[in-house]
């Protein structure tokens, strides 16, 4: 993107400015269109298209929650052993 380019870019402040000026309708069809977009990157950097096919068929606000609980190799049964030990030990 070229210098010239840039400044024709609005700012944040000036974005937000601009979006509290459309109507209540218009401002949740953005939310929505910048939620779809935000879950469509996060499914495309999950590795395996049946995990892309199952996750697109979760209810919509399910999956607003993707990305939000960061995924790691974890042993669920382990971590039940290590709460039952830390309740009751």
């Amino acid at each position: 993107m070229t210098q010239q380019e840039l400044s024709k870019l609005m700012t944040l402040p000036e974005l937000q400015k601009q979006i509290l000026q459309l109507s209540i309708k218009e401002r949740w069809h953005l939310v929505q269109f910048v939620l779809a977009s935000i879950q469509q990157e996060t499914l495309s950097s999950i590795p395996g298209t049946s995990t892309l096919e199952s996750l697109t068929n979760l209810d919509s606000w399910t999956q607003s929650l993707i990305g939000v609980i960061p995924l790691g190799e974890e042993n669920p049964t382990e971590n039940s052993v290590d709460y039952l030990e830390e309740k009751y030990g």
